[in-house]
């Protein structure tokens, strides 16, 4: 019963079915002994380790609203996080509010609570014959705190999950001046600081702390500059500013944080966390578990760099100082980048080495992001060519004007292009997207947030110092920041009101994974890089040959490499099939057969097992179809609307291919390795996008601009164009003779 009020005198069988505790309850000034079973967690993502949990449940969470009653809903859900936590075979115990909050609720509410809790646990693997839920603790003396101690560390090993709670209406007040006298002293005066002490006591390694707010502010929720702080530090009260308490509990925020800081010094972690919210409260507490970022997370810990978010507000901030440059600065910082990555190759190259060697002597990364992971001189040669064609286009990108119209006399309205504002790019181990992002972010004005691999954290670092060291010519050091934390990919992709467009370049599982978890920030990407080749019945035997090869075997792990290969029917048992065999048994390129290829065969390769496999390596699937128009419902059915090939002699056929095909590239006669911003003249590319919207393609300085319309008047108003009015609209498109606004000519 989630709010009887029990006692630890002894254990009495007040019913044959069901054990109680009662608690007397006082509160406590004497000092116990400090916890000895280690020092708190550091970061978030150590929170998976936790083995002993509380969770305080603050008035507001366990009442409804109107405060006409308990908030059943909410606390079913709170209670199956904690059952679900109980059963993967962690030790959970709960802080609940008492009678202020609940007044006169009725015994019948916390009889459902209570059965709720069984239910909950009996459908996991332990077992349980009854429940026990104590309330209000009593720390008076030693003997009555071991007491506890022992019955609470029974409950435990009994697989039952202890209810505590102090009894508001009998508590007296405390001492003035005797709460938080140093570490081995808290009064118990409010369930935060019970909690806190039932944490230190019971040696919890964490304490959530469930309120109605999302946790701990610089400054009262609600007011325009109040910030969520995402992990506190001791230290850092003063930069706090409190707000009112909340409208049923007797602490506040400010008892919450000196429980927290008490419970963070004796060995406890702890996290303030909105329990009230219903988008969240059916997962609060098992992500707080699983290290995800929610609420605010006190450490000891402070680390040496800037947070994720000040790192992104400080790219904000010279973002905006960059957009602001003339094009040629721009284009000046994007060529001395280009410079430094010749000059300072071998600094780029020992700390590529490094990664190398960590890789392969770890022996888990796979061969394809070995060799995405590799750098070489003619590498960074070639990155610096495709720079100085970035640093040419950066010269007519932000503040172009696409359109000009006079809406009416001393009335104009023009269309110009603008950075999207902060871009966040997670790459794998691919430390060469670094500068070419660095530069098309610099040339489109934008802010950039790098996560990159852990696997190139050394190459990736040295690219970064040189990245500022370009930046810095300029005064526009901060404007790409480079994400070291140990920040969850997940946890940045929540930063919506900080992020305005997510760009991965990795695996499809990645790009899937940061779709599924972005919260209202556009993903511009791909999830997977299933390109098709079609030889049709037409086709040329050499143009076939050189197509196939490259499209395959050119550069197997890339996302616009062949992965089905389609054949006429008509080509079987001819010489042409025959070499394309040969062809690919020479590049040693593994053939799975599709089903019905693989029925025209006597002794097949193996079977494929999905006509949808992006394999990345030096496989493909070789399926056949009985016409051009088999071949595009083909594509459409399996394909990633990606980039398709074909290949034919027929001007017909082929023209029918490339209309009907739905593809981001749909090519004629080409290896569908020209899928790349590089070969289509970008100079670099951030990604290729298969999305309807926006941009599609290979994505490279156009598709990191956005635009805003312009209006420039002479005191015109919407009434001076009503029917009343003296002025008429005139809609006249003007010409476009300056290519950057504020160069307008005079017309």
């Amino acid at each position: 019963m989630l709010l009887q009020r029990l006692s630890l005198c002894s254990r009495i069988p007040l019913d044959p079915r069901r054990h109680v505790c009662r608690l007397l309850t006082r509160p406590l000034t004497q000092a116990v002994q400090t916890r000895a079973h280690g020092s708190s967690f550091a970061h978030r993502g150590e929170l998976r380790q936790a083995k002993r949990i509380v969770v305080k449940l603050g008035s507001a969470v366990v009442t409804r609203g109107d405060e006409c009653g308990l908030a059943l809903g909410r606390l079913a859900s709170i209670v199956e996080q904690v059952a679900m936590l109980q059963n993967q075979g962690r030790e959970m115990m709960i802080v609940t509010s008492g009678a202020v909050a609940f007044g006169k609720q009725r015994l019948r509410h916390e009889i459902l609570l209570s059965q709720s809790v069984r239910q909950a646990l009996h459908s996991g693997h332990n077992q349980l014959k009854d429940m026990v839920l104590v309330t209000n603790l009593d720390f008076y003396d030693d003997q009555k705190r071991q007491n506890l101690n022992s019955t609470l560390q029974e409950l435990l090993r009994m697989n039952i999950v202890p209810i505590i709670n102090t009894n508001d209406a009998v508590v007296p007040p405390p001492e003035p001046n005797s709460d938080l006298q140093g570490v081995n002293v808290i009064s118990i005066k409010d369930n935060d600081s019970l909690a806190a002490r039932l944490a230190v006591e019971m040696k919890a390694d964490l304490l959530i702390a469930l309120s109605d707010v999302e946790g701990l502010y610089n400054s009262p929720p609600g007011t325009d500059d109040a910030k969520l702080i995402d992990i506190f530090y001791p230290g850092d009260q003063q930069s706090i500013t409190y707000g009112t308490k909340s409208r049923v509990g007797i602490g506040g925020m400010e008892a919450k944080v000196k429980a927290a800081l008490w419970a963070l010094q004796g060995g406890t972690s702890v996290v303030i966390a909105n329990g009230t919210n219903p988008k969240v409260t059916g997962h609060v507490i098992t992500d707080i578990v699983e290290g995800k970022k929610v609420g605010t997370f006190f450490s000891e810990i402070k680390p040496a760099g800037p947070s994720v978010e000040q790192q992104t507000e400080m790219a904000r901030n010279a973002g905006r100082t960059l957009a602001s440059l003339h094009p040629d600065q721009r284009s000046e910082i994007i060529c001395h980048l280009a410079d430094l990555l010749t000059e300072r190759k071998e600094d780029i190259l020992a700390a590529n080495k490094t990664d190398m060697d960590l890789a392969v002597s770890a022996g888990h990364l796979p061969s394809a992001m070995i060799k995405r992971l590799s750098l070489s001189p003619a590498k960074l040669n070639s990155l610096a060519i495709g720079l100085r064609q970035i640093a040419v286009s950066a010269q007519d990108s932000v503040g172009r004007v696409l359109r000009r119209t006079r809406v009416a006399h001393h009335l104009e309205l023009e269309q110009i292009t603008v950075p999207i504002g902060v871009l966040l790019v997670i790459f794998e181990a691919r430390p060469d997207c670094l500068p070419q992002v660095s530069a098309l972010s610099i040339a489109s004005g934008n802010a950039l947030l790098l996560k990159g691999g852990k696997e190139a954290s050394n190459t990736n670092r040295v690219l970064h110092q040189l990245t500022q060291e370009a930046l810095s010519l300029h005064g526009v050091t901060q404007a790409v920041q480079l994400v070291s934390t140990r920040e969850e990919v997940e946890d940045l992709c929540r930063l919506d009101k900080m992020i305005d467009l997510i760009i991965p370049r990795g695996s499809s599982q990645l790009v899937r994974d940061i779709q599924r978890a972005a919260k209202g920030i556009p993903v511009l990407g791909h999830s997977e890089g299933i390109c098709h080749v079609y030889v049709d019945a037409d086709a040329s035997v050499d143009k076939v040959i050189k197509i196939v090869r490259d499209s395959k075997c050119d550069y197997p792990a890339a996302c616009n490499a062949m992965e089905t290969l389609l054949i006429h029917r008509d080509i079987l048992r001819t010489p042409l099939f025959d070499q394309i065999i040969d062809m690919l048994r020479t590049e040693r390129v593994k053939i799975h057969a599709g089903p019905r290829f693989a029925s025209y065969l006597t002794f097949s390769p193996s079977e494929a097992k999905s006509l949808r496999t992006e394999y990345g390596d030096l496989e493909c699937c070789m399926e056949v179809v009985d016409s051009m128009q088999e071949a595009v419902d083909h594509i459409h059915k399996y394909g990633s609307s990606h980039t398709d090939v074909i290949i034919t002699e027929c001007e017909e056929t082929a023209e029918q291919f490339l209309q009907q095909l739905d593809s981001a590239c749909v090519f004629w006669n080409a290896s569908s390795r020209f899928a790349d911003g590089y070969r289509f003249g970008l100079g670099a590319e951030v990604g290729i996008s298969t999305a309807r919207i926006h941009a599609r393609g290979p994505v490279g300085l156009e598709g990191l601009l956005t635009t805003k319309w312009v209006l420039r008047g002479d005191g015109h108003t919407a009434a001076d164009f009503s029917e009343h009015g003296n002025m008429k609209y005139l809609h006249e498109n003007l010409p476009v003779r300056q290519s950057l606004a504020g160069q307008r000519d005079s017309n």
